[in-house]
């Protein structure tokens, strides 16, 4: 369906083509009308799919001029809330939108200001902004539009108070808007208790994964899962790759080990400063940075064009996050290549995996240390050759003829590949701390029949092995993806659960408490009826 067809002015209309957007995704064009129309509306839907201009064009499309807070976006992380006023800002430029955003980490000062010169639109972490409302920065009674964006991630990092609070300083009479991926029982309950018979658009599963990305999966032990990793970065030479971890050490103790091995690689969680965080993406975004190893938390929301490859090092809990993990790439009609490490513990989580997506993930065999040396040698070959046809051999002729008397052509030359494909860097030594197992279902949800929790460290296999099973391979499978056409497994089945990187402290930055239960009042009268509507193509 095309937006002209959704019932905007004109001015959105040009906003909208100069933002590139051609035609509407699925939870737009349900979504639009549904809102321009008044109603309240809960969208199930996941990363990648639209939902910032989703709710963005209508609450843009009702606007007026009197510069104050009529429409507030509540976001689980920092980056999701400066990524959705950015983009609010842009469709909005015309009309001389005024979009503010606030969140933890930042000088709440500038924020403060920002406020007191008027703003129509507040898009903010919860945290920031039960601090603003308990100072009384925020003037939030003439909000007419509330949206609660990614409202599970909100409610897995403890802030469920946070938006009950949040929701009971608006205005009782306005609309609410409410995008989730999952849709658990508390998720319902607000929509019960908060919203006026709210409409439920769901983008079916088969809508949350795209074909242009190859999905693949390496079946390896833990011990040898970073020098698996290592062996396939190096054969498979990603332009833009973002690195999934599990936890903030995992982030850590990863950036550093790539780093050491010879990898453009930084790390991203919440316990970064913003100033750090902003640093990072931004460096990652010029392409200055190869490899952004991230959580799944710090991961919301971002939106970086031109990542080719997701590798997730630690399979996700919950098979929802790994949809949102192989979103960031496969973008805009680009392809892109998504792998995953698997023990054999974890196989269940595999399989839930692809129960979610209807797509089956193709057996990547991992690549040996003789593969990834051969690979480092080809790139350092186009390295050599590219300097050969600019360097002038005059500048240094009398450097030349000494090294010639010492050494004949071939041993220089071989020299100058290595030094350039610096291969001394592939077998550098690295620790990475063990991390405890996700736990197995058939042994109950308290522990896992191999886990040993967070003890001692263990060294990363040995790399000339071929890292259980290299095999012979091509060492030539570039940027595209490997292993088209590779073997197929059986897998198990398992569960999800919470990932250890979800926190109540994420993001709150210079709070003084949490929302206050003694405050809760009773249910709105008219805020019962849920109807349920489904888009299933």
């Amino acid at each position: 369906m095309k937006f002209s067809e959704l019932g905007l002015t004109k001015d959105l209309l040009t906003a909208i083509e100069k933002h590139g957007y051609v035609e509407a995704t699925p939870i737009q064009a349900e979504t639009i009308p549904l809102t321009l129309a008044g109603k309240d509306v809960i969208g199930q839907a996941q990363t990648g799919t639209g939902k910032t201009a989703a709710f963005g064009l209508p609450i843009l499309e009702m606007i007026d001029s009197s510069r104050q807070v009529q429409a507030l976006v509540v976001s689980p992380t920092r980056e999701l809330a400066i990524q959705t006023q950015e983009e609010l800002f842009k469709l909005g430029r015309d009309k001389r939108v005024r979009v503010q955003a606030v969140f933890g980490g930042a000088d709440i000062r500038r924020q403060i200001d920002g406020l007191k010169r008027g703003v129509d639109i507040v898009v903010g972490t919860p945290g920031r902004l039960i601090d603003h409302i308990r100072r009384g920065t925020i003037d939030l009674s003439h909000v007419r539009t509330l949206v609660l964006d990614e409202a599970d991630e909100m409610l897995n990092m403890g802030f469920l108070e946070d938006i009950e609070s949040i929701l009971k300083a608006v205005p009782d009479e306005r609309q609410t808007l409410l995008f989730s991926a999952t849709m658990p029982s508390a998720i319902k309950r607000i929509g019960v208790q908060f919203m006026t018979e709210p409409e439920h658009i769901q983008v079916a599963a088969k809508e949350l994964t795209t074909d242009l990305v190859d999905q693949y999966y390496v079946r390896v032990r833990e011990p040898e899962k970073f020098d698996t990793l290592t062996n396939i970065l190096a054969v498979q030479q990603p332009k833009l790759a973002i690195l999934f971890g599990r936890t903030k050490r995992r982030v850590d103790e990863l950036t550093r080990g790539l780093e050491l091995r010879g990898f453009k690689a930084s790390g991203i969680h919440g316990d970064l400063t913003q100033q750090k965080r902003t640093q990072v993406l931004k460096s990652f975004k010029a392409g200055e940075i190869q490899i952004l190893v991230a959580t799944d938390v710090a991961a919301r929301g971002l939106d970086v064009t031109g990542v080719t490859h997701v590798y997730n090092f630690d399979i996700p809990q919950e098979s929802e996050s790994y949809v949102h993990r192989i979103g960031r790439t496969g973008r805009a009609g680009s392809h892109g290549t998504s792998v995953t490490f698997v023990t054999n513990a974890e196989l269940d989580y595999l399989k839930d995996i692809e129960k979610l997506t209807k797509k089956r993930m193709l057996a990547l065999k991992p690549y040996s240390h003789e593969e990834a040396v051969a690979a480092r040698m080809k790139t350092a070959v186009q390295d050599v050759d590219a300097v050969v046809k600019t360097v002038d051999a005059n500048l240094v002729s009398a450097e030349v003829d000494e090294l010639l008397e010492k050494y004949d052509v071939r041993t220089l030359a071989a020299a100058a590949l290595a030094a350039s494909a610096n291969i001394s860097e592939i077998d550098a030594e690295f620790d990475l701390t063990r991390e405890r197992p996700l736990p197995n279902k058939h042994f109950g949800r308290g522990g896992s029949r191999g886990g040993s929790g967070s003890r001692g460290n263990y060294r990363g296999g040995n790399r000339r092995s071929g890292n259980g099973g290299g095999g012979s391979r091509s060492a030539g499978s570039g940027n595209g993806g490997a292993a088209r056409g590779g073997r197929r497994e059986e897998n198990g089945s398992h569960g999800g659960g919470h990932d250890s990187e979800r926190r109540k402290s994420y993001d709150r930055g210079a709070r003084t408490g949490s929302g206050d239960r003694s405050q809760r009042g009773s249910r709105p009268a008219g805020r019962r009826k849920f109807v349920i509507r489904e888009n299933d193509k």
